[in-house]
Order: C-alpha cells, then sequence, then structure tokens
C-alpha cells in the first residue's frame, strides 16, 4: 500500500477515535446516570394560554435579535399558511375575502378549529405518518400495504385518537395488512426485529439508536447490547405474503406464539419466515456461534421483561411503557417534530435524533410544551391548535439561518410535500384528479408506485423523506421541468379550452372584462393572496404586448404555477 494512502488512512482513524474519546470526556453525561423522565401536569392548559407561555420561555432562552421576530404576518398570508398547514391545500378566494373581512379578534384561532376538524386534516397529515414509515422500508413489497396504511391513518388522526393510541396499535398490529393497515411499519421492515426496533425508536422515540446495533453508538450513550435488548421484543413477528386456495393474503405479521411448530425452539434470528422466540445478540468474533440471548429492556428506561415472555406481552407492555406520560422521549418526538413542520425549524435536527446527548436550541420550550401535550393525552389536535396559536408560529417567513445564526428568529420557508403540490396543482386549475401525463422528468416508478397515476408522477418528482433536514432536499431540474412541460398543465391553463373545454380560465377570461379584477382573481386562485401593485403592473403591461387576451392570461397562469412561491409554504 502507498506510504501517503497508508498515512491518510491511519490518519482518519486516529480522527475518529479522537472524536470519540471527546465525546465521551466532554459531552455525554455518564451512561449509567438515569435519564430525566417528562413531568407532566395533571390537565394541560388551553392552546392559547400554552402557547402564550411558549413565546415567553422561547424569548427567554433566544432573545429577539432581528426585527421580524416582534412581527406577525397579515390575515392573508396566515389562513394561506395555516390552511396548507393543515389541510394541504390553498384557501379559496371567498375564504380569504370572509377571513381578512372578518373583525374578530379570535378569528385566526376559529379558522384552525375549523380547518383541524376538515377531514382532509386527517387524508394530510395521514399521508405525511405513511411516508415516514414508507421512505426507509427494507421491504419493497411493502408498497401493496401503503393505501391501507393511510387509511388507518387519516381515519385515526380526523378521530382525533391521542397519539399514544396510534403508536401502541403500531407497535402492537398484527393480521392481514390489508385489512390493518397498523401493520403498516411492521410489514415495511419485513418483520425483522431490528430493523422494526430501529423505526420504533426513530418514529416514537426521535432516537437513531440503529447506529449501536453493531458496535456501541460513536456520539451517543447507547451501547450495542441496549440495542438488541430492545429487538428482544420483536423476535416472535415475522411478514410474509400468504397463498391460499382462491385468495392471497399480503404481507401478515403473525406471532410464534400461536404456531405450535416453533414452540420452544432455540431457532436463530434468521429464522424471520415464521419469528423465533427470542432474539440472540451475535458474536462479532464468531459469527457462527448461537450469540447472547438477550432479555427485553427498553433503553430509554431500563424497565425489563423476563424471558420467555409472550409476544402479546411483549409488545403490549412495550408499548405501555413508550407511551407513558414520564417517557423522557415520546412526547417530545412528537412535538418536535410537528414544531419542525409547522415552524421551519425544530427544536432537534433532524427530527428524528433528538437523544439525550444532543443539544437542543430552546430546550425549556421544548420541556414546556411536551409536559403540556403529555398531559393533554397526547391530543393531535390540541397540539396544532397551540403551535398555530404563537407567535414564532406567525411571525414573517425567511430562507433558512445560518449556523452562526439564532434559531427561532423567523418563520422558515418549507418546500411543499408531493401530494400537497399535486392538489394545489389541481385546485389553481379547477381540474379534477386524473392520469397526468408526465412532462420532462416525471417518470413513473419508484415511491410514486403507492399512490397511482398523477399523484403518483408528482411523488416521484417531489416527493422526499419527511424525515430528512429541509436543507438538505434540494430542488432538481426534474421538478423545474416539470409543471413547465406538463400535457395536461398546459392544456388546462389554455385560456381556449383546448383538451380542457370548459377550463377555469377559459370561465374566467369569459366571464370577467376588467383586466386588473381578473389579474387579482387569479393571483387568489394561484397564490391565495392579492396581487401587489408593482405585480399589477406588470401584468397589465404584459397584456397590452400580448398577441391576445386570452394568451396573456395564459402566460400569466403559467408563471405564478411554476414560481416559487406556488412551491412553498411562506
Amino acid at each position: 500500500m502507498p506510504r501517503a494512502l497508508v498515512l491518510g488512512v491511519t490518519s482518519v482513524f486516529m480522527t475518529v477515535a479522537s472524536l470519540r474519546a471527546t465525546a465521551a470526556e466532554t459531552n455525554l453525561p455518564n451512561p449509567s446516570a438515569p435519564i430525566p423522565r417528562l413531568t407532566a401536569p395533571a390537565n394541560a392548559d388551553e392552546p392559547a394560554v400554552v402557547a402564550a407561555k411558549v413565546d415567553e420561555i422561547l424569548r427567554m432562552e433566544v432573545p429577539a435579535s432581528q426585527p421580524t421576530a416582534k412581527a406577525i404576518v397579515s390575515d392573508e398570508l396566515y389562513l394561506r399558511r395555516a390552511t396548507l398547514d393543515i389541510v394541504g391545500r390553498l384557501p379559496n378566494p371567498e375564504e380569504i375575502s370572509a377571513f381578512v373581512l372578518d373583525p374578530a379578534e379570535g378569528k385566526r384561532a376559529k379558522v384552525v378549529e375549523k380547518l383541524v376538524a376538515d377531514e382532509r386534516f386527517g387524508t394530510n397529515w395521514g399521508r405525511y405518518w405513511r411516508d415516514v414509515i414508507m421512505y426507509r422500508k427494507t421491504e419493497e413489497r411493502g408498497q401493496i400495504i401503503a393505501g391501507p396504511l393511510l387509511i388507518y391513518l387519516q381515519t385515526e388522526l380526523n378521530a382525533n385518537s391521542p397519539w399514544s393510541k396510534i403508536a401502541t396499535e403500531v407497535i402492537t398490529a398484527s393480521g392481514d395488512a390489508l385489512e390493518n393497515g397498523a401493520c403498516g411499519l411492521i410489514v415495511a421492515q419485513q418483520g425483522m426485529p431490528e430493523d422494526v426496533t430501529a423505526e420504533v425508536s426513530r418514529i416514537f422515540l426521535g432516537v437513531q439508536i440503529s447506529c449501536a446495533q453493531c458496535h456501541d453508538h460513536p456520539t451517543d450513550r447507547w451501547k450495542r447490547e441496549q440495542f438488541h435488548q430492545m429487538a428482544a421484543f420483536f423476535p416472535r413477528i415475522s411478514s410474509r405474503i400468504i397463498f391460499m386456495q382462491e385468495e392471497r393474503k399480503f404481507a401478515v405479521t403473525v406471532s410464534v406464539n400461536d404456531n405450535p411448530f416453533m414452540r420452544g425452539r432455540g431457532m436463530f434470528n434468521n429464522m424471520r419466515f415464521r419469528g423465533t422466540p427470542e432474539h440472540f445478540m451475535s458474536d462479532l468474533k464468531n459469527p457462527q456461534s448461537r450469540g447472547t440471548l438477550m432479555e427485553p429492556v427498553l433503553f430509554a428506561t431500563g424497565e425489563r421483561l423476563s424471558l420467555g415472555t409472550s409476544d402479546a406481552d411483549r409488545r403490549g407492555t412495550l408499548a405501555q411503557w413508550i407511551t407513558a406520560k414520564d417517557n423522557p422521549f415520546f412526547a417530545k418526538a412528537f412535538v418536535n417534530r410537528m414544531w419542525s413542520e409547522l415552524v421551519g425549524e425544530g427544536f432537534y435536527e433532524p427530527v428524528d435524533d433528538i437523544g439525550p446527548d444532543r443539544q437542543a436550541n430552546a430546550p425549556q420550550t421544548l420541556e414546556y410544551l411536551a409536559s403540556q401535550f403529555a398531559a393533554s393525552g397526547y391530543d393531535v389536535k390540541w397540539l396544532f391548535a397551540t403551535i398555530l396559536a404563537t407567535k414564532a408560529y406567525q411571525m414573517p417567513s425567511a430562507s433558512r439561518r445560518g449556523p452562526e445564526d439564532p434559531p427561532f428568529q423567523a418563520s422558515v420557508a418549507q418546500r411543499l410535500r408531493a401530494d400537497v403540490i399535486y392538489d394545489i396543482v389541481l385546485a389553481a386549475l379547477g381540474v379534477r384528479d386524473q392520469p397526468f401525463q408526465p412532462g420532462a422528468g416525471m417518470a413513473g416508478g419508484g415511491m410514486g408506485r403507492f399512490r397511482g397515476g398523477g399523484r403518483g408522477i408528482f411523488a416521484n418528482v417531489f416527493g422526499y423523506d419527511p424525515s430528512e433536514r429541509r436543507e438538505e432536499i434540494q430542488t432538481s431540474i426534474p421538478q423545474a421541468l416539470a409543471l413547465m412541460n406538463s400535457q395536461n398543465v398546459n392544456a388546462a391553463i389554455r385560456a381556449g379550452g383546448f383538451g380542457f373545454a370548459q377550463s377555469s380560465l377559459s370561465r374566467l377570461v369569459r366571464d370577467i372584462d376588467d383586466n386588473q379584477e381578473l389579474i387579482g382573481e387569479i393571483y387568489l386562485r394561484t397564490l391565495a393572496r392579492q396581487p401587489s401593485r408593482e405585480e399589477v403592473k406588470t401584468c397589465l403591461a404584459y397584456i397590452n404586448h400580448a398577441a391576445s387576451r386570452g394568451e396573456a392570461f395564459e402566460d400569466i397562469q403559467w408563471s405564478l404555477i411554476n414560481s416559487t412561491e406556488f412551491l412553498h409554504r411562506n
């Protein structure tokens, strides 16, 4: 090996060793020290009361150093932001006018209450959580259960089922996944105890303990034994396709307890077709050996079960421990994720890596809001009402801050998710859901397969893993070309109605003679706001020089749909 390469490799290992030693000595608390439990009051306060307290604590932890921190967005922008965030659509012109003209002081809280009661709330956020689960699947065939998973999630969210109930049902799910969508997480991970462990921890506790599967975590306190103790809650599950006489049942999770052929057998972990009675941590020095038999222990709290415990008791007890109100991570994981989605920046980033050895932005604010969320009984709609009532949510938007800038000085502009983009394109064009013809870069397949049709095409171009850092989600050339070149989009915009005999724009051009009024109507339908004076002036000048009035308005709407503002929640 060349000497330079040897030195380079040696340098890398020395650097890694140095970083681990530094982390162990300076950043990491004593691994044996207990993690403080979350202290929740008996009952949560009203959203407005909690929101005011959140703002107060936040400003104490992160002093306002920019004037935008004290500003509040206009009613028009608040309604657009809240409607996109809650139900994944734009408010229509009638809703905008009614909201802006309403003189009531409490109208923002009232519109939030109305939006979370809309059935599209469950659809929008069901799609979000479906993507959280499905984007990191290890089973490609798991896409067939994305539909039942979405139905389950949107039903539970619209019913305002506590987040603890949803988490419990997902952790303890069994049966035919096409009938019980709660099986989605286990099926997506092939029923593998290690993969299920990693996802349950990441999604419901916000802790990426998967890094400790093969070795002690390099930057957290978690030991390899702790990962496999957690995996010991899941050895008796499996996920497979069952073929019957005239029926094929997909992706069924079954418990080894119900299989008499497996009882008492000391199977190894790789017998995943039907599960194994217990979980063994492999011996890295002797991979062919049986390994170490692991007791089920929850790493976050140290609570444990004995060997031989049934699958139902294992997973049921684990769910109880995870969703307990004093669990140090459960409420924080959900609050942190929702705060990041709604305000644009989480207390921890990325949202699924909170850990006890991570530094939070405004930790006291998170602690208070999480304790109130736990006290609410994990009321999801209560949390939305609370966050949307804060001044932090209602601040004007700005670009994502640099590492040297203080956090939470503005609402960070968010790229819309693929499903939301698809829905607002249809609404802006005034057309129904249909099989879209792709533009350049809008090929089928990939993550869009579990959506189908035009929605699936948009998912392949605009989709992203919701758990990723937003700054790591880059705009691409295929995205820029997608809306520009889509045959359906261009046909729907045509004011003459080619392809869509009575397109939304063709009716507007026909019914509204005043150009300035029509410009305002198009802006309201496409961007959910009135145009500025400068925008009106620019549009009027363009209309005066265009070949025809209809073509001029086609170009105006096309430019708005392809604008950055249209594709973002500001």
